[in-house]
C-alpha cells in the first residue's frame, strides 16, 4: 500500500488554528474514553485489520520499489532515468490531485479504497509479467509507473481521510503516526527481501510478490464491521468544491505555511532513489545489495521518528520548522561524506528527521482542518508533498548527472535548509514572535517568544497564527 513519504493526520472550527480539540465527525459508535499509550489505537478491531493488511502491502510497495529502481539504473545506466520514473509516478498526484480529493469527500472511502487498492495489485502483477518473460524494456516501466500514479490520485487521500472513520477524533494523532511506523517497519523488511530476490533471481519476483501482497488489505477492508465506524458526512455533489477547498487553505496560514514547507522539502530533498543509486553505482561501485542496506538504514531512522511520534501529545508547527532546518543540514553534511561508513551511518538520522518532517505536518494539518474539508486539504497536502516530484525529480537527476551524486545531494540539502528557515520567519512573524538568543547557563539559549509581551508562557505558543 503506497504512501506518502508515504506517504502517511483534528481539526478546529475552520476559523481557527490548532488550540485544542474540535469536533470529530459526525455521530458513530462512542469512543472508549482515550487511555492513551504508543499503540492506543490498536485497539479498535477495524484499524487492526487495516494496519495488518498495509504492512503487507506496504512491504510488497518496498519490495517494487527497489526492484523498479535497480531495473532502471540496469536498462540504462541513467540516474535521469530514475529521476524520469519517480517524476512519472508522481505527475498525476501534480495534475489531478486536487480532483482525487474531491472524489474523496464525495465518495465512501472504504468502497474507494477496495478498487484501488485492487488495482495497485494489478500494477505490480503486469509489470512481473513483463520481467519474467524477458520482454520488459524501459517504456514499460515507465507505462506501469504512470499507471499506478494514476490510482494513487485516490488512494492517497482516501487512505488519509478514512483513518478518521475507523478510530475516530481521540485516537487519530496516535493511528497517524502508527500509519507511517507500520511504513516505515515494512521499509526494514522490503528492501532487505528485494536485494535477495534482485540477487539471486532478477526483479520480476520481487514485482510478482509485490502484486500478491495487495490482497491482505483488501481482505482487511472486506472483513471490517462497517457499523463500527465513525460516520462521516459525504459532501453532496456541486459545481466549485475544488475551489471551495483551496479557498479554504488560503486563508489558514496554519494550513499553507507547512503545506508550502513540505512541497519544498518534498520536490528537492526526498530524492533518495535518485541519490541514493547513485552513490552507490558510482561513488562506492556496489550492487542492489548495498542500494537495500542504505533503504533499510533510513527506514530503521524512519521507523523510531514515527515510533517518537506516536508518544507525542502534540504536533506543532515549530517542530516542522526545526526539523525541515536539521533535515537540510544532515543532507548536506552526508553529501560531503568523506567515506562509505560515513555516509551510510548518516542515514539513519536523515530518515528519523525525515520522517517527523512528514507525520508532524500531516498530523498537524489533519487536525486543523475541517472534517468536511479533509479529503480536498489532504488531497492538496499530498499533492504538493508527491506531486512535486514530477518537477524536482528530472531537475535533481540531470544534475546528479551532469556535476555527480554528491552535488545533487548537496543542491537538495540547500534548498530544503533554505526553504524551512523562510518558512519558519514567515510563520513566526505572522503569529506576532521574535527570535530570542539567550546563552547564559540555564537558560533557554534559543527560543521564539512573543513580540509584545502577554500571560502565555513562550514555550506554550505556537508557531502560527489565530486568527
Amino acid at each position: 500500500m503506497s504512501t506518502g513519504p508515504g506517504a502517511d493526520s483534528a481539526p478546529a472550527p475552520n476559523t481557527h488554528h490548532d488550540t485544542g480539540r474540535a469536533a470529530g465527525p459526525t455521530a458513530g459508535p462512542a469512543a472508549p474514553p482515550r487511555r492513551g499509550g504508543m499503540f492506543s489505537s490498536l485497539r479498535i478491531r477495524n484499524y487492526r485489520l487495516f494496519a495488518t493488511g498495509q504492512v503487507v502491502s506496504n512491504t510488497g510497495t518496498w519490495m517494487q520499489r527497489i526492484a523498479q529502481d535497480w531495473l532502471v539504473l540496469s536498462l540504462t545506466g541513467s540516474s535521469a532515468a530514475v529521476g524520469i520514473t519517480t517524476a512519472l509516478q508522481f505527475l498525476p498526484m501534480l495534475l489531478l490531485g486536487l480532483y482525487g480529493g474531491v472524489l474523496t469527500d464525495r465518495f465512501p472511502k472504504r468502497t474507494l479504497l477496495l478498487l484501488t487498492q485492487s488495482a495497485m495489485g494489478l500494477t505490480g502483477l503486469a509489470l512481473a509479467v513483463l520481467t519474467l518473460t524477458g520482454q520488459v524494456q524501459i517504456w514499460h516501466v515507465y507505462l506501469v509507473a504512470f499507471l499506478l500514479g494514476l490510482v494513487t490520485v485516490v488512494d492517497n487521500p482516501a487512505r488519509q481521510a478514512f483513518v478518521s472513520e475507523m478510530v475516530g477524533q481521540d485516537e487519530l494523532r496516535n493511528a497517524v503516526s502508527l500509519n507511517s511506523a507500520n511504513f516505515q517497519s515494512a521499509r526494514l523488511i522490503g528492501p532487505a527481501v528485494a536485494g535477495v530476490l534482485i540477487t539471486a533471481f532478477g526483479s520480476g519476483w520481487a514485482f510478482l510478490l509485490n502484486g500478491l501482497s495487495f490482497t491482505a488489505p483488501v481482505a482487511g477492508l472486506l472483513m471490517m464491521r462497517t457499523a463500527e465506524l465513525h460516520k462521516a458526512d459525504r459532501v453532496p455533489r456541486s459545481k466549485g468544491q475544488l475551489r471551495e477547498g483551496l479557498r479554504y487553505v488560503a486563508g489558514r496560514p496554519d494550513l499553507i505555511w507547512p503545506i508550502v514547507l513540505v512541497g519544498f522539502i518534498g520536490t528537492f530533498g526526498f530524492n533518495f532513489p535518485i541519490w541514493l543509486t547513485a552513490f552507490v553505482y558510482h561513488v562506492f561501485h556496489a550492487g542492489a545489495g548495498t542500494y537495500a542496506l542504505f533503504n533499510g538504514l533510513m527506514a530503521a531512522g524512519s521507523l523510531i521518528g514515527a515510533l517518537l511520534a506516536a508518544r507525542r501529545a502534540s504536533s506543532r508547527l515549530r517542530l516542522v520548522v526545526g526539523a525541515g532546518l536539521l533535515f537540510g543540514l544532515l543532507e548536506i553534511t552526508a553529501a560531503l561524506a568523506p567515506s562509505f561508513w560515513v555516509f551510510a551511518a548518516l542515514l539513519t538520522p536523515i530518515g528519523l528527521v525525515g520522517l517527523t518532517i512528514n507525520v508532524t505536518s500531516n498530523s498537524s494539518v489533519q487536525m486543523a482542518t475541517d472534517p468536511a474539508m479533509r479529503g480536498r486539504v489532504m488531497s492538496l497536502f499530498m499533492m504538493v508533498f508527491m506531486g512535486g516530484t514530477p518537477l524536482g525529480a528530472p531537475l535533481v537527476g540531470w544534475v546528479t548527472d551532469a556535476f555527480g551524486a554528491r552535488i545533487g545531494f548537496l543542491t537538495g540539502g540547500v534548498i530544503s535548509l533554505a526553504a524551512a528557515a523562510l518558512v519558519g520567519l514567515i510563520l513566526a512573524r505572522v503569529g506576532g514572535l521574535r527570535l530570542k538568543i539567550d546563552l547564559r547557563r540555564g537558560h533557554r539559549h534559543v527560543a521564539f517568544v512573543p513580540r509584545i509581551p502577554d500571560a502565555t508562557p513562550p514555550e506554550e505558543r505556537e508557531l502560527a497564527p489565530v486568527a
